[in-house]
């Protein structure tokens, strides 16, 4: 009889369990990590929500069918639409989403134009990391932040603008570079994409422009993307349309449990001082020498473990100054390139790429990493210096 492997989402609810219990991780520094990450939680449920539902009205079908149309017939321009695409995707519906929900479009796009769909997802998959940067809803390690920036009176997008712009520019003249070959020629664009139900998808752009537009505002993002997840959810009811899984199935808590396990392991490492470690170990000042030494801790961390934690970790070593804090973010955000788990946009990216049987060596996805981590990470903070 085959033994049943423990889900990883009961695993981090043991463990989590286990060091509140215990008193490993004392009740008031839990009271506090629970109100500050309670909700970004939520904020990403709600999201993740959204992004289910506009990809089943047909939103990213929509925008990559555009693509191909407005090609011309010319790979080098389908592709730099769909970085567009992805940009756009990540900086307003977060990096997970890309991920999730672009990948598959980019398979479907590069068979129906015979473009190599390795190209294409390894595109998403970079961009979904290196565009993540400019709101703080693009990632949940600039979610975790942005509460520092306002406690030290600095505006995110003043501060993050620069960065962010020079992290996807770097990203895309690697790309082209190394994509060269795959950009020549030309293609035939399909049959049109046909939207299910015209109504529910003009609702559900409608709704996305708006929530981004409460996300730039900003309001507070749990409660705008809430929102519209709600009002999704009374459109498809209204326009009788059958949800794309299970009500319990769209929100993904699963993942939510392992995050959230991971944070409660991170917080009682950091209350037994490895915070302090860290933070001795990262350089010191906010010359440029010293932020691209955290950017680069920080990208380290990242690669090692996940991003998520590896901000947490690295946290301190920004004090209360706001260019140690960007270089931190730029490293755990931008910098997750080189493994398989630095991101779990990256994890899903990999499920969706199996799922579609699009085989992407391992070998292939850090060669890629090796030339853009340094590259982008390097350009976002020499942005940084140049702006601050």
């Amino acid at each position: 009889m085959s033994r049943r492997s423990v889900p990883w989402w009961a695993v981090a609810v043991g463990v989590a369990a286990l060091l509140l219990l215990t008193g490993a991780l004392p009740w008031a520094d839990a009271q506090v990590l629970a109100g500050r990450v309670g909700p970004v939680l939520l904020f990403v449920a709600a999201l993740t929500v959204v992004a289910e539902l506009c990809g089943a009205a047909g939103l990213f079908d929509v925008a990559t069918d555009a693509a191909a149309r407005s090609a011309g017939g010319r790979r080098w321009v389908l592709w730099l639409l769909l970085v567009v695409i992805a940009v756009a995707s990540t900086v307003l519906l977060s990096l997970d989403t890309t991920a999730v929900l672009l990948t598959p479009l980019a398979i479907t796009l590069a068979r129906r134009t015979g473009t190599s769909p390795l190209l294409l997802v390894l595109t998403v998959v970079a961009l979904a990391n290196t565009a993540s940067l400019l709101l703080p809803v693009s990632n949940l390690t600039n979610l975790l932040a942005d509460h520092r920036f306002v406690e030290q009176g600095v505006g995110y997008l003043p501060l993050m603008w620069a960065p962010a712009l020079a992290a996807v520019l770097a990203t895309v003249a690697v790309l082209a570079v190394r994509g060269r070959a795959a950009l020549r020629g030309r293609f035939v664009p399909g049959e049109r994409y046909v939207p299910p139900d015209r109504p529910l998808l003009r609702v559900t752009a409608l709704t996305t422009a708006a929530m981004a537009a409460g996300f730039v505002a900003g309001l507070p993002v749990w409660a705008v993307a809430l929102a519209a997840a709600a009002v999704l959810l009374v459109a498809f009811a209204v326009r009788r349309r059958a949800l794309p899984a299970r009500a319990r199935d769209l929100v993904p808590w699963r993942m939510l449990l392992v995050v959230a396990g991971l944070f409660v392991a991170v917080e009682t490492l950091q209350v037994r001082g490895l915070g302090d470690l860290v933070a001795d170990a990262a350089p010191g000042g906010t010359g440029t020498g010293a932020l691209l030494g955290v950017a680069g801790l920080a990208a380290a961390a990242a690669n090692l473990v996940n991003n998520l934690p590896a901000y947490l970790v690295l946290e301190p070593a920004a004090g209360d100054d706001p260019l140690r804090l960007a270089a931190v973010l730029v490293g755990t955000g931008v910098g997750p390139l080189l493994t398989p788990w630095a991101s779990l946009a990256t994890v899903l990216w990999w499920q969706r790429c199996r799922q579609a049987l699009v085989h992407v060596p391992v070998r292939t996805f850090v060669a890629q990493g090796l030339w853009l981590t340094p590259l982008a990470v390097g350009a976002a903070v020499l942005a940084l210096v140049a702006v601050a």
